[in-house]
């Protein structure tokens, strides 16, 4: 990349910021300061005014709740845009709040963002023109992946192999990685939120019960599972008796729930497995040695390492924070931008485009 004594003068006093931008939490990282938004990727709207009343934790509360002419819309569907106009102001609500708590004012962030691997060129069209109307400087693309992995530690720039599994709340990205490039990957539709849909259809089938998102979500984080557990759980679930219209309180046990779950969890390890069917053997001696890592808040799920190693024959493991390994690794390209840049994807190979 050509040096820009503009951009050097400019990002000597900006900053800079890496973003994953998720179908369910939205996190933000500002160099130096380490992550400082961690939110619900969650926007209120005013139905007649299409203005925003509140954003991430604050509307995330609201679902369920709201008067007729209001609305509360999750921008981000599969983990790619679905509101382009929502988002921009969900973009712009959160990099404001990182101007915010800064003593002086700075100049437009570099920022760059975590997208699927499986993106469409018009898709991350829309994530470049988003973060650049809300307010960017410059906009960089990074796959969640190369990014999950970067910030789990893998050792992706050596002649190695190694493997992570980024479960997330609308994609599961699955890459084999070696020599700083994809030698193999996969991107599904299945992840955290289907794993509550899943919930939420098992609870209306079986005791036809209605329950919400956020309920089904806790029954997941509280008793869901994708192995056997140690010692079984149960939990009460309040909701909405679908024949008699009354309120009703059902008790569900642990079991119950992996039982929900073992569709969307059986996608998951098939498509793990279907990665692993393309591996040379070197590759495959390379993962015996160091196993396959975990990372996104999906893979948070009570036994999901155990399921995987005990179909795959391979250690599985659980990154350290797996929740924010993507952001941390975006983070990493602005730590050290002329070694890292070559990861970054998009609409100008190996970095965003400054707007005029």
């Amino acid at each position: 990349m050509a040096f820009n004594p503009i951009d050097w003068l400019l990002g000597l006093f900006s900053l800079d910021i890496s973003i994953d931008l998720g179908t369910a939490n939205t996190l933000v990282n500002v160099r130096g300061k380490g992550i400082v938004i961690n939110e619900p990727s969650w926007v209120t709207i005013d139905k007649r005014t299409r203005q925003p009343l509140a954003i991430g934790q604050e509307a995330k509360e609201m679902v369920g709740r709201t008067p007729r002419d209001v609305v509360v819309v999750r921008p981000l569907r599969d983990g790619v845009i679905a509101e382009f106009d929502v988002t921009q102001i969900m973009l712009e609500y959160f990099i404001g709040r990182v101007h915010e708590q800064s003593v002086v004012p700075l100049p437009r962030p570099r920022v760059v963002v975590g997208i699927p691997a499986g993106v469409t060129e018009v898709e991350k069209r829309a994530v470049y023109d988003a973060t650049m109307a809300a307010g960017a400087r410059q906009a960089f693309l990074i796959e969640e992946p190369i990014a999950a992995a970067l910030g789990a530690g893998l050792p992706i720039g050596e002649v190695r192999g190694s493997m992570v599994v980024d479960i997330g709340g609308g994609t599961t990205e699955v890459a084999v990685l070696s020599m700083s490039g994809v030698v193999a990957s996969r991107s599904l539709r299945v992840a955290g939120d289907e794993m509550d849909q899943d919930i939420i259809h098992y609870l209306r089938n079986k005791y036809n019960l209605l329950v919400g998102q956020g309920m089904a979500e806790r029954i997941k984080w509280e008793i869901g599972s994708a192995y056997p557990l140690p010692t079984e759980k149960t939990m009460e679930v309040p909701g909405r008796n679908l024949v008699t219209g009354l309120p009703e309180t059902i008790e569900v046990s642990s079991v119950e729930i992996r039982e929900a779950l073992a569709g969307s969890v059986q996608v998951i390890v098939d498509t793990v497995r279907d990665a692993l069917d393309e591996m040379p053997p070197e590759i495959i001696a390379d993962l015996m040695d160091i196993g396959i890592c975990l990372a996104g808040g999906g893979a948070l799920l009570q036994g999901l390492p155990d399921r995987l190693a005990d179909e795959l024959n391979l250690r599985v493991w659980l990154a350290e924070d797996a929740m924010t390994c993507v952001v941390r690794g975006a983070a990493m390209i602005f730590e050290d931008f002329d070694n890292l840049s070559h990861y970054l994807v998009g609409l100008e190979r190996g970095g965003g485009r400054r707007r005029g």
